[in-house]
């Protein structure tokens, strides 16, 4: 005789659609498999680890191909298909992309840079805690309920916290680390209360759902559902590292190793902006009049204060070229938060926040690269300063091209014209949505970044002082630097190809 509950039971079984977590979940996999065999590998063959891992990685990216027939959705209510806790439409797919090709290239400058630490890095921890929180990165654009995307947002933050601080005995590793960490922990229970009060007013944690509710909160509630949204968008400023939540930025990039650093820059950035849209234009979208002023104030003031930080920089100064790169990601931050903040005015949000997206992967290729190079000259220049790079096209042409070629795209100036090309889409963006206010003070800080980048530019054709210094070029580093070169200069060539993810299936 069949018991009444095994209906239910029954009903509760969710079917799982294993293609479309397969990114995510192929990370994290990599993760367990390479903290197992750390326990079993002689200290010699350590560096197995690390191609493991880009192995591991370049699998992720590569499941990313299957998903582009259609939308695939899992984890979904069983009452109603439609609305599931995970996605994989075209918005979470280029976002998918941008973080485990970011994480690959990321890998692949690590395995030099341990190589070179000699043991103060420990290896196989590194690699865990990297695919750990690669896995988080990956499933925060697919997460489409608060709790997910929470959980994803510190699978992604936890293990960089370590990240930072893993080397031993270095006190600027370990006072970047704790810096990192406050302000994230921060963040996290500011995001958390306004998450909790969301769900006190609508009952759900769904997005689609509390965008459904909560315009029909009652009366009393009213005041409880906008503080919750103030408090949830504090949080992911905090992520964004949009000014002024951005103090913790210059520090933890100098103290972190520099894949790390080039790590944050990007997937940090990339996993806080699409929380951010998700929380603001898929679950809160009637609540444009809260949001939507206070992401143009925030754009304003950290494309601002970002700019005129990295102006500030000596050249003469330890670690000010990668003081440089971390102000001047708060500033590329703002330019990102403009068209998130058009959304709320415009009629057509969806082509708004495909133009993050598609400045998110110009800013992710070219930002990476940068990075890349840098890391090639601070194996010969420990200091990693501005004046290091003077005369590099003497000792390595190729890099310092490719090098002055970010930086231009990074400026908005030909020939990277896929840069030009991804500020003039966010510029038309706000004034699309009426926020010429915003544009004209957007432009007033491509000029203000145009002499930082130039300054640094011109440097690098500088005859150089003494003689030239020949740098050695590791494989994986060459590899970094030649995959966001070909990246750079294809979508140069070509800048229509990114039209193509303006359409992020969001809506």
């Amino acid at each position: 005789m069949s018991s009444p509950a095994q209906p239910l039971a029954a009903s509760l079984v969710q079917s799982v659609d294993w293609l479309a977590i397969a990114p995510p979940t192929i990370a994290a996999v990599a993760g367990l498999v390479v903290l197992v065999a750390d326990l079993f590998l002689p200290e010699h063959r350590k560096a197995l680890l690390g191609w493991t891992s880009v192995v591991g990685l370049a699998a992720a990216t590569a499941m990313l191909l299957p998903l582009l027939d259609g939308d695939r959705s899992t984890f979904c209510l069983t009452g109603d298909a439609a609305v599931c806790s995970y996605t994989a439409d075209r918005f979470t797919l280029v976002i998918q992309f941008l973080v485990l090709g970011g994480a690959l290239l990321s890998a692949l400058l690590s395995v030099t840079a341990l190589k070179d630490a000699r043991k103060e890095l420990p290896e196989g921890e590194y690699w865990f805690l990297l695919l750990s929180s690669a896995a988080g990165a990956a499933l925060l654009p697919a997460s489409r309920d608060l709790a997910t995307l929470i959980v994803a947002l510190e699978v992604a933050s936890l293990p960089a916290f370590a990240l930072v601080g893993l080397r031993y005995g270095d006190r600027k590793s370990s006072e970047a680390a704790l810096k990192f960490f406050l302000s994230s922990v921060t963040a996290t229970a500011v995001s958390l209360m306004g998450i909790s009060f969301v769900y006190a007013t609508t009952g759900t944690l769904y997005l689609t759902q509390v965008a459904d509710r909560i315009q029909d909160v009652d009366g009393q509630f009213h005041t409880l559902a906008q503080t919750g949204v103030v408090l949830t968008l504090v949080g992911f400023a905090f992520k964004t590292a949009a000014v002024p939540f951005h103090f913790w930025v210059p520090d933890t990039y100098v103290g972190a190793p520099l894949p790390i650093a080039a790590y944050l820059s990007v997937i940090g950035k990339a996993v806080g902006f699409s929380g951010l849209i998700l929380v603001t234009v898929v679950a809160l979208p009637s609540y444009a009049d809260v949001w939507g002023p206070a992401l143009a104030a925030l754009a304003a003031l950290t494309m601002t204060v970002g700019n005129v930080g990295a102006l500030r920089q000596q050249a003469t100064r330890a670690y000010s070229a990668v003081r440089l790169l971390a102000w001047s990601s708060v500033g590329q931050a703002g330019y990102l938060l403009v068209p998130i903040a058009a959304a709320a005015y415009s009629g057509d949000a969806e082509k708004s926040i495909g133009s993050t997206v598609a400045y998110a992967l110009m800013y992710g290729a070219v930002n990476l690269g940068a990075f890349a190079v840098a890391a090639l000259v601070g194996r010969t220049k420990s200091l990693n300063r501005v004046a290091d790079y003077r005369g590099l096209y003497a000792s390595s042409p190729l890099s310092a091209l490719l090098l002055a070629f970010f930086l231009l795209c990074l400026a908005g100036l030909p020939p990277g014209i896929i840069g030009l090309f991804a500020k003039v889409t966010v510029f038309s963006a706000a004034v699309d949505a009426g926020l010429g206010w915003l544009a004209v003070i957007m432009a007033v800080n491509v000029v203000i970044a145009l002499f930082y980048y130039l300054q640094w530019t011109a440097l690098l054709f500088r005859a150089p002082e003494g003689e030239p210094v020949k740098h050695r070029v590791p494989g994986p580093v060459t590899a970094a630097i030649a995959l966001t070169g070909v990246l750079g200069i294809a979508l140069s060539g070509a800048p229509q190809l990114v039209l193509r993810f303006t359409d992020t299936g969001l809506f």
